[in-house]
């Protein structure tokens, strides 16, 4: 599931025609980059969500990754929790990866870090993460400590872990919340309380796609992590 739905708001010009994962990044879309992503997993199906210029995304996805399934969230955003919800029928009850259509990571396969570490007998979910100097045009602090079996817990300060927008996660816990609109903050939290929110380090860089200047620093990460 790559969640591609929000307004990008922070991004300013750059979104004011297009939605934010057709903006460019090292000659690709944001929206590539994902999907090089999903498929060097040999991840299937895939599919993407969309609300802002929906179509825009809709009509790319049709004229260049036929077999990718789009999601067009109509009338609300479902948020990141509602909007994997709103996939399973698609996806399945197995467990799936997730990414998010706004970041860029250094080499082509960082979810087979993921798919190494996976444990579903003691695991809700499992997110891919970076030490926070290798959060390339990150702001502000973290978002995890990790202890010495791989268990989350919440830290925003400088030291914290950065989550990369990747992760494995039993879909169990959304087919079962009650809402249509909620974040997987939600899910991650009750996944937290029992033990079983977990998170494996990326062993590359990754960049934040928050706002315009984190693509300059992207596309430097990636000429630097480019083998000549």
């Amino acid at each position: 599931m790559i969640l591609a739905a929000g307004f990008g708001t922070r991004m300013g010009a750059l979104t004011a025609d297009r939605p934010k994962p057709l903006i460019e990044v090292a000659g690709r879309k944001l929206l590539d980059h994902a999907l090089e992503v999903a498929t060097a997993a040999q991840a299937k199906p895939i599919a993407v969500n969309g609300h802002y210029r929906a179509g825009q995304m809709q009509a790319y996805l049709s004229a260049h990754h036929p077999g990718v399934h789009f999601l067009h969230e109509v009338d609300e955003i479902l948020d990141s929790g509602g909007g994997v919800k709103n996939a399973l029928p698609l996806l399945g009850a197995d467990p799936i990866f997730t990414l998010n259509a706004d970041a860029v990571w250094s080499k082509a396969a960082p979810l087979s870090d993921l798919e190494a570490a996976w444990d579903g007998r003691r695991m809700g979910a499992l997110l891919l993460l970076v030490p926070r100097a290798r959060a390339v045009g990150r702001e502000g602090g973290g978002d995890f400590a990790m202890d010495a079996e791989g268990r989350l817990t919440w830290d925003k300060g400088a030291d914290g872990l950065v989550y990369t927008g990747a992760q494995i996660l039993d879909p169990g816990p959304l087919s079962n919340h009650p809402d249509a609109v909620f974040s997987l903050r939600d899910i991650w939290q009750g996944m937290m309380d029992e033990g079983r929110l977990f998170g494996v380090i990326h062993q590359g860089h990754w960049a934040d796609m928050g706002h315009p200047a984190g693509i300059v620093a992207a596309e430097e990460m990636v000429r630097r992590d480019t083998p000549v």
